[in-house]
Formats: structure tokens, sequence, C-alpha cells
């Protein structure tokens, strides 16, 4: 569309359209007459030379005239350095294009060919790889000009130049190989009329159009944009025709006039909302806001023009995923411009009528933009349809999926075969159809056949469905749909083979051609990278790879375009097949060698376009595979994982959002109804009239943050108080605007004056008791008032005496200290978290100061003179100003975490307490050498470690340089430091373990500051080393001969199933964060790249223990399919992170993060099809382990005495029912022990029925339990104890025939099963003897006390087996666990003499927690595969005398029992 250009014949005023020109670079226009009268706006002049003088004199009449070329450099900035190494890309790269123009003189010379066979098929070779590579380049080409055009869009000063470097340098060197393919080419087909020159004089118009695209760049040379626009479509058009003479021109021109028209379509709307936004602007009365409008409607109008040369550019060579991309990224850039101008005509006006208009428009806009992105992804994802039964084919593999997947779920399963029943029917009436049009009777008969074989498999699912629907609890009745679903499965691979094998054909055709494409960009780049490689041997090594890769590309091209041309064919299609696993492998050398040279190219352009090159082929590499993978397993393993959904979140508002907003908006009232109160004061009606409509703003949204901090409190007393004390401000404030009416109405009135200010004081006093009330506020007050008690023992005039020996005081003192500083960093770190975090913090704070008060009186009472008192004293009293300081600031900043210099005064804060605190410890302190120096080093570490938690916050004045020198010298420092304690572990060798244990952990800091920076990456939403990290684990399960497996396929079987949920948990949370907190994405991004390298591993290991080796393959196959939707994902949240508002890049990460759920689910699947039976046990295990889990929380409850019935039922009630589930898990663990040498599907179903089982008894035993009443809680926990018992060894069966499963009878594992089911029974008969005994107050003590020795022996045996614990512990933790045994002994002493029933059955339960406790306290202090403290390192004879002392209190407490 083209731009009015209005005079300006007032210097008092600016049209518009004006303002819109000089935003886009002196664009030139024609001259129109228009009205002027509108306000001025001065702006700043251009920088000129050191002699600039400035003339005041008077404004000559108006011309009308137009000035056209460009800015003289005189009047320019001088170039920044970016801009600098910019022009040195381009000078370099202008003499690349000019003899890449000189080259395309004449055409290349070729000796004589021949005519025989060889010699046509070698030339027809030759023609085909160099169309190829031509057309590669060309891609190449047209997407680095899109991407010159994205960004060089906007101010210069924001221009990424390295960006634009590195796209010129991709132009620059793919034009100089093109004009040497083209030479070739053109020499090839000379003997066809007029083909060869036409092709060379292609090609120079394309050279000419690049050398004007160059000189339009060029930072000097201030060329308009539409200059740019102009040549980037030249070049356009230039492609196009050199792809036409090629013949390689887009087949589907339908698509490229549709693409063309959808651009031209975004264009129109775009220029009607600019029109609109004009409306606006003329309307609106504030100056500023107009110019925002005006520059937001430009800058919408100029991404909208980029788009559509960026179509212009792209279009003859759309199938390139590279040029689909950069279209793609200048629709994003039209959506962000439209998405600003709305705002700002928004902020602009109230105008209700023009904002409707505005949004109208950009409705229009948007819906314009979408349809040409969608357009442009439906060609990217689908292509060319090849086949009628594509859709019921897919849809019938992905529902019979879903079916497997669903396994339990007789409903949903039931629901998938009514989809499977109707996408089925589709299949063979399409099948149908097709055999009565068909004119082959044989082919019409195998039609026909085909049909009737798939109705009938779909008969037999439809009654098998029916029988599922009747009996949904029947599980051989689920088994037998599986089956159905799947023989209609393989009935489909069968009558639709061709169409499935169709569709994965053209999926490696087209990632063949990707695949070569990248690796020709590749050595492209890599040869433009030569020049500024400084490492000799990086660069031959790239360069001997670059020639493999080069080597394998006429195969790889060759094989597709057969492909392409014989469909048919078998043996063609094979070609493609071996070419594609040929070139993978030097594929990837070539990655690993680009990617290592990257770091040593001095060149930054050329290093950004390396690496890029790089990175695009890696992810070719990978697509590649998979797509080889697929069409090698026709049809078997044929299941489309890609499906669309769309999906609606909404954000709603928490408690920290609305109680930040409470905070910031309280501050905003009163700031308010100050100006409300000096206005009317003054007796200015107008502005107290404003002040009252910036009152009732901020009342209005004060109410809403308050309703949403009293619907999101858990207390009801808390939600009540916050919205009376709400209440009382709207009710005040309507108050005090009465009476500033009234002060209005009747100024200098004494008592109105009075009357307005005593109710601004009573609106004050609420609105902080508003802020008082919200979650946290109340804990900080009380902490101060706690500190301000505590403080009054400092206020005597005689000291308590002393209590403590001097070493003790001074001891207790330093402890508290700690603990206190401590504590001050957790109430910094807590202000800036959540509500409830600030509330323990503070209430912690004041407890530890308390003691810290009480060790300080303590140690003022050994003070030897009364001087040395007062000065202890004196420093008490700082350090409780200082910790009430630091309370208040934190509460500030929590109510407000946006106000100015809240976080300085914090940190200020937090510094007075440390500083305070060691004044004082060094006067306490004895002068031992270096004892004071090093407890201040560490109080002032502990100190500083809350600045890197906050690293954006300043805290000095030295510059970015500054810094790096002062972190070197210090670290030199450090160093040294460092020495002379290592010469202190040779002088002193009671620290050998200490030291050793430090090095250990310094380690263990930097892995994790490796982990951090990668973490700081993500965030910054530079994902590629993640992207590499998975892409090298999928590489690492195509390696030949895994290492030899120590364990078995259950073994990784079940840590696959961890990974894999592990992994399914984070994408979700992905999808909650993309919408709610895109910041938090790099971490979640970061913890799937990590579980899924785990994965990686486990499934290389599973897949070579996995029998047969179709279930090692189907692994392999699923976790690869897993690892590409992996990195799609973390790609996407990479560019939400850099764009976190972009709407299409959350659609595009939600998408992503389904399609990973479903390939999870696929991962899952494959481990089930391996062992259905473990996978099972697996399942099982998990589930019993929640009961165990469960039945300790009971045990809690029962302890208490909280464990009440609910009506008026006895044991008596429940007591059969008990001991009728105990048998029949008798039962069940009778199958459970014979499937472990059975079928899979034997172990399966006995595992499922164990569990079915276990949950009724344990349900039933603790309704038997509550039955018993509160009255008598020991003998409770002693029914539920039996119970847990039982459980507990159910799980331990459970894994014991997991391990057993398939092994032969005198396998170890088969022995330990055994001995599993022995505790098993022995367990379950101590439940049923304890059901029996339990009525009976003169033998349930025994009872509780034989179960409890039955116990201990199972305890004894667990820790006496080589299980790794789960968790670690120390020293001191065993010491407090014998505690327990003294207090166990000294009970059972007692329940001896008293010889009462509830003493012996206490004692019971005490003795089985204490001596469990203990044991287990013991093996992970012992256990070698676990962590020690560095102060108690451990070694086989430290750990001896734990073993002997845990089995001596064993065998004592046993025996005490007894």
């Amino acid at each position: 569309p083209r731009h009015r250009l209005c005079l300006i014949a007032d210097p008092a005023g600016i049209d518009i359209g004006s303002t819109i020109l000089q935003q886009q670079f002196n664009r030139v226009g024609r001259v129109e007459h228009g009205s002027v009268a509108l306000p001025g706006i001065i702006r700043s002049g251009s920088i000129g030379g050191p002699d600039n003088t400035f003339n005041m004199g008077t404004m000559p009449s108006a011309q009308q005239q137009i000035t056209t070329g460009q800015m003289h450099r005189g009047h320019m900035p001088p170039l920044s350095l970016a801009q600098q190494a910019l022009m040195g890309t381009i000078n370099t790269s202008m003499q690349a294009v000019q003899q890449a123009q000189a080259d395309l003189g004449q055409v290349d010379n070729l000796p004589p060919l021949g005519q025989d066979m060889a010699s046509r098929v070698w030339v027809q070779n030759k023609v085909d790889e160099s169309k190829h590579e031509i057309h590669s380049q060309v891609d190449a080409i047209t997407a680095g000009t899109a991407s010159v055009v994205n960004l060089t869009a906007g101010d210069p000063t924001d221009t990424d130049y390295t960006a634009v470097g590195c796209a010129i340098t991709t132009i620059s060197s793919n034009l100089t190989e093109m004009s040497r393919g083209v030479k070739l080419l053109a020499a090839l087909v000379e003997d066809q009329v007029g083909s060869g020159q036409n092709l060379m004089e292609a090609a120079r118009t394309l050279t000419g159009a690049v050398s004007d695209l160059l000189r339009s760049v060029e930072p000097a040379a201030g060329e308009p944009r539409q200059t740019v626009l102009t040549a980037a479509g030249s070049i356009g058009q230039a492609s196009g025709d050199l792809l036409h003479h090629m013949g390689e021109g887009e087949t589907d021109e339908r698509f490229q006039d549709i693409l063309m028209s959808l651009a031209k379509a975004v264009a129109n709307a775009a220029a009607m909302m600019v029109l609109k936004a004009k409306n606006v602007a003329q309307v609106a009365e504030d100056t500023v806001l107009q110019n925002r409008v005006i520059a937001a409607a430009t800058r919408c109008a100029l991404s909208t023009s980029q788009l559509v040369a960026c179509t212009k550019v792209v279009s003859p060579t759309i199938s390139s995923p590279v040029c689909q991309e950069q279209l793609v990224e200048a629709g994003k850039l039209v959506d962000r411009s439209v998405e600003s101008c709305v705002k700002a005509c928004l902020s602009a006006t109230d105008d209700s009528e023009h904002l409707k208009q505005v949004g109208a428009a950009a409705n229009t806009v948007s819906q314009a933009l979408s349809d040409l992105l969608q357009h442009v992804r439906h060609y990217a994802s689908c292509g060319e349809p090849i086949g009628r039964y594509d859709q019921a084919t897919d849809t019938i593999m992905t529902v019979t999926e879903s079916i497997f997947t669903s396994m339990g779920d007789a409903g949903e399963m039931v629901r998938q075969a009514r989809v499977l029943a109707q996408a089925t029917s589709d299949l063979v009436n399409a099948m149908r159809s097709d055999a009565e049009a068909e004119v082959d009777v044989d082919n019409s008969k195998k039609l026909l056949a085909a049909a009737k074989l798939l109705a009938d498999a779909t008969a037999r699912m439809v009654d098998a469905a029916k029988g599922a629907a009747a009996y949904p609890e029947n599980e051989d009745q689920q088994q037998r749909l599986r089956e159905a679903a799947e023989g209609l499965r393989v009935a489909t691979n069968a009558a639709a083979q061709n169409a499935i094998k169709k569709k994965l054909v053209n999926r490696l055709e087209i990632a063949a051609k990707q695949a070569a494409a990248a690796a020709t960009q590749t050595i492209a780049a890599a040869q433009n990278a030569a020049v500024s490689n400084k490492n000799t041997a990086s660069h031959q090594q790239l360069g001997h790879s670059c020639k493999a890769v080069a080597d394998h590309i006429p195969q790889l091209v060759q094989g597709m375009r057969s492909s392409q041309a014989q469909p048919e064919e078998l043996s063609a299609q094979l070609a493609l097949i071996m070419a594609s696993q040929s070139f993978l492998q030097p594929g990837s050398k070539m990655v690993t060698s680009a990617k290592s040279t990257v770091p040593t190219v001095t060149d930054q352009a050329a290093a950004m376009q390396l690496g890029q090159c790089a990175k695009n082929l890696a992810t070719c590499l990978a697509e590649l595979r998979t797509a080889t993978q697929k069409v090698s397993s026709v049809p078997r393993e044929y299941i489309d994982l890609f499906q669309s959904c769309k999906a609606n979140l909404q954000m709603c508002e928490n408690l920290e959002k609305c109680a930040q907003d409470l905070g910031s908006t309280s501050k905003a009232v009163g700031s308010s109804m100050a100006q409300l109160l000096t206005c009317a004061a003054q007796g200015n009606e107008h502005y107290t009239g404003v002040a009252a409509r910036e009152t009732a703003q901020a009342l209005r949204t004060l109410a809403q943050a308050a309703r949403g901090v009293a619907a999101s409190t858990k207390e009801p007393q808390s939600a009540a108080a916050m919205l009376d004390s709400a209440q009382y401000v709207m009710e005040g404030s309507a108050m005090l605007i009465h009476e500033a009416h009234q002060a209005l109405v009747s100024p200098g009135d004494a008592e109105s004056q009075q009357r307005l200010a005593q109710v601004a004081k009573a609106v004050s006093h609420s609105l902080n008791n508003c802020v008082n009330c919200l979650p946290g506020q109340k804990d900080v007050d009380m902490a101060l008032r706690s500190i301000g008690e505590a403080s009054k023992k400092l206020l005597v005039d005689t000291l308590p005496p002393c209590s403590k020996s001097f070493q003790d005081a001074q001891s207790e003192l330093n402890h508290t200290a700690a603990e206190l500083n401590h504590s001050a960093g957790d109430v910094v770190h807590s202000s800036r978290g959540t509500s409830s975090q600030l509330a323990v913090a503070s209430g912690k704070f004041s407890e530890d100061f308390d003691e810290f008060l009480d060790a300080g009186v303590e140690m003022a009472g050994h003070t030897q003179s009364q001087e040395d008192q007062i000065t202890v004293i004196g420093n008490l009293k700082n350090i409780s100003m200082a910790s009430s300081k630091l309370l208040l600031a934190a509460k500030s900043l929590s109510v407000d975490p946006g106000a100015a210099n809240a976080k300085n005064l914090l940190a200020a804060a937090a510094r007075a307490v440390t500083e305070s605190i060691n004044q004082l410890i060094t006067l306490c302190t004895q002068q031992a050498p270096g004892q004071k120096e090093c407890d201040n080093a560490l109080r002032e570490l502990e100190a500083v470690r809350g600045l890197l938690n906050n690293p954006s916050e300043p805290v000095s004045e030295l510059s970015y340089f500054d810094c790096i020198e002062n972190v070197m010298e210090n670290s030199k420092i450090f160093s040294f430091h460092g020495g002379l304690v290592c010469l202190l572990r040779v002088q002193a060798a009671h620290t050998h373990y200490a030291i050793s244990e430090a090095a250990q952990l310094m380690k263990e800091a930097v892995d994790d500051i490796m982990v951090t920076l990668n973490e700081a990456a993500s965030e910054g939403g530079m994902v590629g080393g993640m992207v590499e990290a998975i892409a090298e684990a999928m590489g690492r399960l195509d390696e030949g001969t895994p290492p030899e497996p120590e364990g078995s396929f259950v073994d990784y079987q079940t840590t696959m199933v961890k990974y894999s949920k592990a992994i399914a948990i984070t994408t979700q949370e992905m999808m909650t964060k993309s919408v709610t907190c895109p910041e938090e994405l790099g971490g979640l991004a970061s913890q799937v790249t990590v579980d899924y390298s785990q994965l990686a591993h486990q499934g290389h290991l599973a897949a070579a223990t996995a029998e047969p080796k179709e279930v090692g393959f189907q692994i392999k196959t699923r976790v690869q399919e897993l690892g590409h939707g992996c990195i799609y994902l973390v790609q996407k949240a990479g560019a939400l992170q850099m764009s976190p508002t972009d709407s299409f890049s959350k659609r595009e990460l939600i998408e992503c993060a389904r399609a990973v759920t479903e390939k999870v689910a696929m991962v899952l699947s494959a481990l089930q099809a391996g062992n259905k039976g473990t996978q099972a046990c697996i399942t099982a295990a998990s589930a019993v382990s929640g009961i165990i889990a469960d039945l300790d929380t009971t045990i809690m409850f029962a302890s208490a005495g909280t464990l009440n019935p609910e009506n008026e039922e006895t044991f008596a009630d429940h007591r059969e029912s008990i001991l009728k589930t105990a048998k029949a898990l008798v039962e069940d663990t009778k199958l459970l022990v014979s499937g472990a040498a059975s079928s899979q599907d034997r172990l399966a179903q006995a595992a499922q029925s164990s569990v079915k089982t276990i949950t009724m008894l344990t349900d039933v035993v603790k309704i038997g339990a509550t039955s018993m009443g509160s009255d008598d809680p020991e003998t409770q926990v002693v029914l539920i104890n039996a119970v847990r018992d039982v459980a507990k060894a159910l799980a331990e069966l459970i894994s014991a025939t997991k391990c057993a499963s398939g092994k032969p009878a005198d396998d170890p594992s088969m022995y330990q099963l055994k001995s599993a089911a022995k505790v098993m029974v022995t367990n379950v008969t101590s439940l049923l003897k304890t059901v029996k005994a339990v009525e009976d107050e003169a033998t349930r003590g025994t009872r509780a006390l034989e179960a409890t020795i039955e116990c201990i022996k199972q305890e004894l045996t667990v820790f006496q087996s080589k299980d790794v614990p789960e968790k670690s512990t120390t020293p001191e933790e065993f010491i407090r666990m014998t505690k327990g045994i003294t207090t166990a002994t000294a009970k059972a002493v007692a329940a001896g003499n008293s010889a009462q029933q509830e003493h012996v059955i206490a004692t019971a339960n005490l003795s089985r927690k204490a001596i469990s406790d203990m044991l287990t306290t013991c093996k992970v202090i012992i256990h070698p595969a676990l962590p020690t403290p560095a102060s108690h390192p451990l070694t086989d004879t430290t750990s001896l005398p734990y073993c002997r002392f845990a089995r001596e209190n064993m065998k004592a407490g046993q025996q005490g029992l007894v």
C-alpha cells in the first residue's frame, strides 16, 4: 500500500501521516494537503560533526517540494563496533559476490563425455546431483535473505548485527558454491537448446540482486527501508526464475498463489488497522499517547510490509523448512506489532466506537495471519496426500494403541472400541468402493478379500467390546477385547499395507532431501569458516569429515530421486534405505567436528553460521534415522504419534498474586488520598475531583485483591478479618470523599478541615489493618512483639547469676549466633518467596533471637569488669534493634516487591544483623590465633550467600570487566590460601578425612555450578546444549554392542518406568508453566533432558536383554521417538522463553507436550509388551508401597488417640470379614509364587489380584481397628501393625516374584522367592492370631509380644541383606535411635512388674518401633553405597562396632520381650 506524505505548513503542528512516514525511514510518497492543527512535538536532531553550531532565526514560508536520495554521511552517527564488524562481513561477502558474477561469464569447458549407456547414466546422475545442490543453495540464499529482512527491522540500536552478518555470510557462501554448480550444470545440459545460457543468465540476475541487497543493508549507506525490501523481492523473483529454468520449480503453483493471496490479505487488513489507529490518534488528547499510537501503527505497517516481502522471497523455495521458519518468524513479528498497537490505542482514548473499530481490525489481521501461517504449517506437516486410506488407517493404529494402554479401565476401552469400529467401517467401505471401480479382476478380488478379512475382525472386536461393556470388572473380557483389537490391527496392516508403506517412504524421501540439503549447507559453512579458523587440527578434521559426507551425498540424492521417480519399485526404495543408513554415520561425525570447530573460528558471523548449520544437520539426521527405522519395519511398527489438539488454558490468580496486588495497591490508595487531602485543603476543585477518581480506581483494585486473598485463604477467621478490614477501608474512604466535598463547599472552615483530617487518619489506620491481615504479616508482627518482649531482659539493673561454665556459655553463644545469622538469611530469602515461607522464617528468627539473647545475657555474666558487661549489653541492644529493622524491611518488601529501594534496605538490614553479631562475638571470643578471623569469615560467607540468590541486585559500582579482573585476583588469593590449608593436612593427621571430604564437596560444588550455568542458559532460551544431549543419548541407542549388562531386563524395565513417568510429570508441569510462569521452563526442560538421558541409557541395556529381539527393537524405537518429541519440546520451551507472550509458541509447546505424553505411553506399552507380568509386578509394588504409607499414617492417628468410630459398630461385626479376606490373600500368594514360573499373563493377573485383595484387607482391618474406639489406642496399633506386616511381606514377595520371573528352578532368586512366600504366610498367620486374640484381654498382651518378636526377626533379615537403603543419616541420628531402645527397656521392666495387659501392649508397640528404627539407621550408616558426613568418616574398622551393637541390642530386645 502506498503511504501518503503530508507537508508541514505550520511549525506548531504535525500530521500523523508525515510522522508515520518519518518512522519509515524517509520513504517517498505523493504530496497531499491536510489538517495540521495538532500539538507539536520536539525531536532530537542527528549527530553531526564536532563543529556543529545552532543559529536562531525565523522560519521561511512553506515550500512544497520533495527531495530524494541518501543522507549525507556527515549527518550519520558513528558506527558501533557491531556495525563495523558487519561492514567487514559485507565487504568480504561483496568480494565473493563479484567473484561469482565474474565466474558466471561462461560455462565450464568439459571434455567429450561419450554417448554410450554408462556415459549417459553418469551425466544424468551428475545433473541430478547438481540440481539438488543448486536447489539447496538457493533455499539457503532465500532463507538468509528473509532472515536479513526480519533482523534489520526496527530501531538500528536493537539490531543483532552478528546474526545479520551470519545471514549475509550464508548468502555469499552459498552463492559462491551455486555459481560453480550452475556453470557445471549449464555445460551438462548444453545440448538442450538455450538451456545452458538461460541458466547462466538467471544465475547472473540472482547474483546482481544479492549485490543490491548487500549495498542496501550497509549501516553506512542509510538506504530507505523500501530499498531493502525491493532488493529482497528481486532475490525471490530471481531465485524462482533460476529454479524454473532448472526444472526444479515448486510443483504446487496453486499453493504459491494461495500463499501470496493470504499474505496480501494480511497486508490489506493491516492497512485498514493503521487507518483505524490513525483515527484513534486524532482524538487522543495526550501528545505522548498520540505518538505512541502513531509509532505502534508504524511498526504494524512495517512488519506487515516485511511479511509480504518475506513471502515473496521464500515463495519459490517454500518447501524448505528453513524458509518456512523465516516466514513463520515474520508472521510472529506481525502478531506482536498488532498486539502492541491495540494496547497503545486502549491507553490513548476511552472512545468506545474507535476502540471497537480498532479491535475489529486487529481481529481481522490476526485471523488473516493465522490463515497464512496455518497454510504454511499444513504444507510443512502434511505435504501431498498419498492415498485414500490414510485417515482411517491412522485412526485405527492410534485407537488400538489407546486400547492397549487402557487395560484395567473397561469404560475407556469400550469408548475407544466404538471409535475403532467407525474407522474400520469407513476403511471397509472405501475398499469395497475401490473394488467395484477396479478394472483388473484379480485386483478386485484381492480388495474384496481384504475387506472381508477386515470386516470379520471388526465383528469379533465388536463382540468383545459388548462383553467388556456388560462385565466391566471381568479382566478376561478386557483381555479378550485387547486380543480382538490386536487382530484388527493385523488385518488393517494387511489390508492397507501399501498405503502405510507409501506414507512412510514419502517421509523418508523428504527426510533424505532435507538431510542432503543440510549437509550441503554445513559443507559450505565449513569452507567459509576455514579462513578464520585459528586451529589447524580442527580445520583438518572438519575437512576430512566434509569430504566423507560429500562422497555420500550423491548416493543419497540418487536414492531419493529414484524412489520419487519409481514409487512402486521396491529396489529403488531399498536403495534409498541403504543410502540413508550409510549417510548417518559420516553425517554424525561431521556434526561433531563442526561443533568442536566453532569455538576456534574467530569470525563471529562465520562461527554462528557453522554452528547453526551443524545444529540443523543434527536435527535432520535424527529425523532421517527415525524415518529409516520406520520404513524398515513396515507395516508392523506403524503408529501415528502426532495428533493435533487445541486446548484453552485459563490462568487463575493465586494467593501470592492477590497479596502482592493488595500490598502495592494500598500504597496507591494512600498516595491518592494524600493528594485528595492536599487539593481539598487548597480548595482546588478540579484536582480534587481527579484525586477522588484516582482514589476510587485504586479502591476498586484493592477490593478485588482483598476478595482474592480472602477466597484463597484456608483459615475462615483470617478470610473474615481481611474482608472486614477492607470493608472498613471502603466505608472510611466514602466518608473521606464526602468530607473532602464539604471542605470544598466551605473553604477555610476550621471544623471541616479538622473532620477531614480525623477521617483521613482513621482510613489510614484501617488501611494498615487491612495490610496486616495479609498472610505472613501477622506472623511478622508477632515476631516483632516477641523480640520486644525478650529485649526487656536487657533493661534490668542486675543480671541473673550464671548457670554454665565459661566454655559452655561461649559454645552456646557461638551456636545461637550461627543459628540467628542463618535465620536472618532465611528471612531475606523468604521475603521474596511466599507468605507462608515468610511466616515460618520470621517465627524461627524470633525463636533463635530469644535463645541468642539468653546466651548473650549468660555470657555477659561471665565478663570480668562492669565496663565489659555494659559493652556486651549494649551490643545485644544493637542486635535487637537490627533484628527489628530486618523484620520490618522484610515485611515491607513482601507487601510490595516492586517498591523503590526496598530490596536494598532489606539487604542493608541483614548486613547490619551480621555485623552486630560479629562485633559481639569478637568481644566475647577468646583471643585464640585465627579463631576470630575464621568465625567472622564464616559469618560473612553466610551473609554473602544471600546475595548470590539475587545476582541482578547491584552490590558495587564496578563495571563488568572490573568485576572479572577482581574475581581473577581473588581467585589467586584463594588458591594461595588453599595451598596453606594443604600444608596444614600434612601437619595435622587427624584432619585427613575432613580435608578429603571438603575436597569432594568442592568438586560437587563445581559440578553444581556447571548445572546452574546450563539452567541459566536454558532460562535465557538457549537450549542448544540440551538438544545436543538428547540427540547424543538417541545416537547411543544405535551403537552396536552395548556394555555387558549387570542386571536383568526386569531391573532395566523398573528403572525405565521410573524415568518415563518422571518425564511425563515434568511435561505436564511445562504445559502449566507455559501459561503461568514461562521463565521456569528452562529448569523443567533441563530436567527432561537429564531424565531422558537416563532413560535412553537404561533403554539401551533393556533392548539388549529383552526377549524376543523384536521387543528390544520396539523399545529402542519408542525411546528414540520419545527423544524426538523431547527435542521439539525443549526447542519450543526455549522459543517461548525468548518470547513469553507469543501465543503461537505457547500453542506449539502445548502440542509438543501432548505428543511427548503420548510417546511416554508408547514407551510404557513397549515395556509392557516385553514383560507384561513383571510390569504388573512393578505397578503392584508401587501400589503396596502406598498402602504401607497409608497404614503408617493410620498408626500415627491411632497412637494419638484420634482414631474414633463413626457409628455404633463393634469389632465383632468385622472379624469374619477380616478372616475371610486374609485367607483369600493366602490364595493370591500361591498364585503369585506359581506365576513366577508360568506365563506373563498369569503373573500379571496374580499381581493385580494380590493388590486388590491387600487393599480390601487393609480397609477392613482399619475399619475394625476404628470400631474398637480410641479408648484403647495401643490395641488399635497392634491390629494395624499386624496388617502392615502383611503388606510389607507382600511387597517383598512381589519384588522377589518379579526378580524370579522366567528363571530356572535352581536360580538363587527362586530361593529368595520361597523365603519371601514363607514370611508372607507367617505374617498372615500372625494377623489371624491377632484378630482372634484382640478381644481376649487375658492373651492379647502376649500376642502383641509374639508379633513384635517375629517382626524383629524379619527386620534383622532385612538388616543383613545387601539392599541399598533409600536415605542417608548420621551417627548422631543413630545415637538418638539408641535412646528409644533405652526407653523401651524401661517400659518392658515396668510392664513386667505391673503385669497389666495395656502396659505389655504399649511395650510391644514401642519396642517394635525402637528396634526397627535402630536397625534401619545402623544399616544406612554402614552401607558403602551411601555418603557419610565429613566429621564421621567410616571405614571397615569403624563400621564393625555399629553392626555388633545393633545385633546385640536386637538380641537383648528379643530376650527382654520373651
